[in-house]
């Protein structure tokens, strides 16, 4: 038995990189993005190839095996380990050189792919293979699997890329494998000059054929290419620390042909026959995996085929070029860009969706990449769809047709006995189908432990002892990856669902999605990892916290993973009261915005209030939970009791707001945001009415608008009344209140019924005091009774209130239909004026914005209503993405200061600095205004209050 204390000692005095055996590093690293779950022993981040030698020195030592690790985005298993994992994307993630001329570049193996194609664009050059993971997937992964991605057709696998290769084996020695025998270990080229003849006839003539080592490319017809026989090896044979790649010549201009046709079978069978027109690109999906919001042409399924050409007359030509030769039932040629790009996040966002069914079923990978020639792909599918229902079950393919290679997820059953033994009968004979077509286990994402226990059935007993031997040259005490490859483990073996309980979980949200289940909510996190993308793209929000600290644990992903070890008990042994757990999630600024952009919509706002909610059960609070958590109700005093001026005056006042912030937990760089002297509902009673003989529409007054900046308010009712509505308030008594009787009290009424106000529980749900959560939200419906009777809409002016109201209320209180019945009722301010003034025209304001669309509008509400509002009053531009960083509480909490100040920087004061001075700053959110404010000196506005200017000029 490994001492493991004189492992991390001796790590820790021979490696200058980070060497962490913590429970954390640990927990994130147990799975990638497959079924498969390993325990590590622990996690080294090596500075360089010295590093990586002294690891695997001390390993060896040691007897432990070595897991080397990029992105963790592989979907077989072979990216987790029970040993030490090298994580490569600490360090050794640079790009060290690129010559435009020589069209190479040398990367580390921790190089995520799009870092790469950033560098190589000005100079009209990229990498060929693309994954749909190339955010995150890190070149290093890409070698090892011999990934391909949506251009193989154009531009082969990664291995067609590679030159060159800087590798350490496992003993030590530093080889640099190429072409003509360069950097074979001992006794490779004897062994492959004895097996010429297998060498030549036992693999199978397909270009995406990844299964099994690739020792056909040491054939001396073939250049006896060392490093294009590790590629796909799956870090089974040596540690990569460097490579040369070459880079392709990127077309100048693109297009996209959308082909329709009546099935998948259709599209299949076409889609050989586009080859001989030279195409970058031949992918395939089916409906079933397309969204009802996607416009594309009518069809059951559809090709995207990518044409190039130096212009885009000429890209535009090659695309109906294929589209008349084509026999489609409808098409679509799209040049634009940003058009082109929506339709290929479609594509690209399959991994993740396909592993929801239709009707929410979960799916998973196992059988994600078979390939077959291209050719058969039409039969094949057909024979798959019938395997597939001759086992009960359901699957939706999609994928790179054209190298007739199919990736689908499969609802496997893998959390009971007879599930899984269905999942292994299936396995054995899906693996005897793709062989009598003459395909690969694997086209694209490895073998790992996924498929290589089958690799007998597609190569031959003899083949597959080759490879042994081969393994055995290499890596002669089994050090690196064992049980992948060769000498696998079983594929139903370290399923990553046995650990987790098999009850349900006692928990405060309904988890409407997942059945009430909080396990098979954080098993919705499968590990393609979008969220670990360093820069939003778009509008995306998604994680603005990883993209601030870089770290794993700080993503969506990276907290999905510690909640499952949680729940597993094994590694996080402490259960609710994990504090790994809990300093994981106090950086999640709860923007929801994987809510929306994480394909599998994992929701860790909610995880993360749940998670507080039982952590704090019991015991006390950070101090910010209290004076943030309650402020609805501090600021509901400060009002009664008319002491806002007060409260102003003692915050100026530097010595007591330090006392004040240190009290309350708040940061000391931040202000106190100023109480208004005059509350909306005190002016809105003060106000002369106005009838209007429109639609009654009831404004909610939510505590920022109410307390913070009843200046939105006091705009919204003007413009809405100039659009023709009748606005009322919320009732403030129960029992017996009445829509708008903020403004009048009956005797009766008053000797009757309690004073109260609605509020939707927002700063209560994001510090985790749900119990108190659901205590407002119950008297909140108590007081709407009046307002749910009538057919009035509830105008939610704060985005995150609105976003409360809509997801978090009627999933907290899922026992009460009513929350149901309110979130159905709740409508933006824009969509307010959409739905029930259709035929109002806003004042011209004629001028540019800027600013950011608020994350939880992003993520829950929508922007379109937002756009065309915009559009029809004259205001131009987009809003940037991201989340401005404040996010509510989170900003303003102790610790969050830079985090909250680079988010900001990320997207949002960039874009307010660069804009034109006639700009309109909008910000619909306080947080996001006060952000703004304190951070840039700049006054955003609601749109509201923008409109209401133009209706005074």
């Amino acid at each position: 038995m490994t001492d493991h204390r004189d492992l991390l000692a001796g790590l820790r005095a021979a490696v200058r990189g980070e060497v962490d055996f913590g429970t954390t590093a640990r927990a994130l690293t147990t799975m990638d993005a497959s079924n498969y779950r390993r325990v590590p022993l622990g996690v080294v981040a090596p500075r360089d190839a010295d590093d990586v030698a002294a690891a695997l020195s001390v390993c060896r030592t040691h007897g432990v095996p070595v897991v080397p690790r990029g992105g963790g985005t592989s979907i077989a298993g072979q990216a987790t380990g029970t040993g030490v994992v090298l994580d490569f994307t600490r360090h050794m993630n640079r790009l060290l050189s690129l010559d435009p001329r020589a069209r190479t570049a040398v990367v580390q193996p921790g190089l995520v792919l799009d870092r790469l194609q950033e560098a190589a664009a000005p100079h009209g050059l990229r990498f060929g293979p693309d994954p749909s993971t190339h955010g995150r997937c890190t070149l290093g992964g890409m070698i090892g699997n011999n990934s391909c991605g949506s251009h193989s057709v154009a531009w082969g696998t990664t291995a067609d890329s590679v030159r060159e290769l800087s590798v350490v084996t496992p003993r030590g020695e530093r080889l640099r494998p190429g072409r003509g025998w360069a950097g074979a270990p001992a006794g490779l080229r004897e062994l492959v000059d004895g097996e010429l003849a297998r060498l030549r006839t036992g693999f199978p003539d397909l270009p995406r054929r990844i299964s099994g080592y690739a020792l056909d490319a040491l054939l001396p017809e073939k250049g006896a290419d060392v490093a294009r026989s590790l590629c796909g090896s799956e870090g089974t044979l040596g540690v990569l620390t460097e490579a040369v790649v070459e880079l392709v010549r990127a077309p100048r201009a693109r297009a996209l042909a959308v082909l329709a046709y009546a099935d998948e079978s259709g599209a299949a069978e076409a889609a050989a026959g586009l080859l001989p027109f030279g195409p970058l690109t031949v992918e395939g999906m089916a409906a079933d995996l397309v969204p009802s919001s996607v416009d594309l042409p009518r069809g059951g399924a559809w090709l995207f085929v990518e044409t190039g050409g130096d212009t885009d007359e000429e890209a535009r030509a090659r695309a109906d070029a294929i589209v008349r030769a084509a026999d489609v039932v409808d098409s679509l040629v799209v040049t634009d860009p940003a058009r082109q790009r929506a339709l290929w996040r479609v594509r690209e966002d399959a991994s993740g969706t396909a592993t929801r069914m239709p009707d929410g079923t979960e799916a998973w990978p196992g059988w994600e990449d078979c390939a077959v020639p291209p050719a058969r792909l039409g039969a094949y599918l057909r024979d798959f769809r019938g395997l597939l229902a001759a086992h009960g079950l359901r699957g939706a393919p999609y994928g790179h047709f054209g190298d007739g290679c199919i990736h689908v997820r499969i609802d496997f059953d893998l959390l009971t006995g007879p599930g899984v033994a269905r999942f292994r009968s299936f396995s054995e004979e899906l693996a005897d189908l793709v062989v009598a077509h003459g395909g690969s286990l694997s086209g694209e994402h490895g073998d790992g432990q996924a498929r290589a226990e089958l690799l007998p059935r597609m190569y031959g007993a003899r083949t597959v002892a080759l490879f042994e031997r081969v393994k055995a040259l290499w890596d002669p005490d089994d050090l690196l990856n064992p049980g992948m490859l060769v000498r696998p483990a079983p594929l139903d073996a370290n399923l990553r669902f046995a650990v987790l309980p098999r009850e349900p979980v006692d928990v405060a949200f309904g988890y409407p999605a997942d059945a009430g289940d909080f396990s098979a909510a954080v098993r919705r996190c499968v590990g393609v990892a979008k969220c670990r993308t360093e820069s939003a793209s778009g509008p995306a929000v998604m994680c603005p916290s990883f993209r601030a600290t870089g770290e794993e644990r700080h993503s969506t992903r990276g907290r999905a993973r510690l909640l499952h070890e949680m729940l597993a008990g094994e590694v996080v042994t402490d259960g609710w009261r994990s504090t790994e757990v809990r300093d994981a999630l106090d950086l999640c600024l709860s923007c929801k915005g994987c809510r929306s952009d994480c394909p599998v919509e994992v929701d860790m706002a909610t995880y993360k209030a749940e998670f507080l909610h039982h952590h704090y059960e019991g015991r006390r609070r950070p101090a910010a939970h209290y004076a943030m958590g309650w402020l609805p109700v501090w600021l509901g005093w400060v009002a009664r009791t008319r002491t806002a001026a007060v409260a102003n005056g003692l915050a100026s006042v530097g010595l007591l707001a330090r006392a004040a912030k240190r009290l309350g937990g708040i940061a000391r760089e931040r202000g106190i945001p100023r109480v208004a002297g005059e509350t909306f509902t005190r002016w809105w009673r003060g106000r002369r009415a106005s009838p209007g003989d429109g639609a009654l529409v009831v404004l909610w007054p939510d505590t920022f608008t109410e307390h913070l900046s009843p200046s939105v308010g006091r705009a919204a009712v003007r413009v809405l009344e100039a659009a023709g509505l009748r606005v009322a308030l919320p009732p403030t008594l129960r029992p017996g209140g009445r829509v708008g009787d903020a403004r009048s009290r009956s005797a009766l009424s008053l000797l009757t019924a309690r004073r109260a106000r609605v509020c939707c529980g927002l700063t209560y749900v994001s510090t985790g005091q749900l119990d108190r959560a659901r205590t407002v939200l119950t008297r909140t419906l108590d007081l709407l009774e009046p307002v749910l009777a009538t057919d009035a809409p509830l105008v939610v002016l704060e985005p995150s209130c609105a976003a409360a109201l809509r997801t978090d209320a009627p999933e907290l209180l899922h026992d009460d239909p009513r929350a149901a019945r309110l979130a159905a009722r709740v409508l933006t301010f824009a969509e307010t004026l959409e739905r029930y003034a259709p035929d109002w025209t806003p004042p011209p304001v004629n001028r540019p914005v800027t600013g950011q669309t608020h994350c939880h509008q992003h993520a829950v509400l929508g922007e379109e209503p937002d756009r065309r509002l915009r559009a029809a009053a004259g205001l131009t531009g987009d809003l940037a993405g991201g989340c401005c960083g404040l996010a509510g509480n989170f900003g303003f909490e102790k610790g969050h200061y830079e985090v909250s100040a680079a988010c900001a920087e990320e997207q949002l004061l960039p874009a307010v600095r660069e804009a034109p001075e006639s700009s309109v700053v909008l910000a619909d959110g306080f947080s996001c205004r006060t952000q703004l404010d304190q951070l840039a000196g700049v006054r955003g506005r609601h749109l509201a209050e923008v409109l209401a200017e133009a209706l005074e000029e």
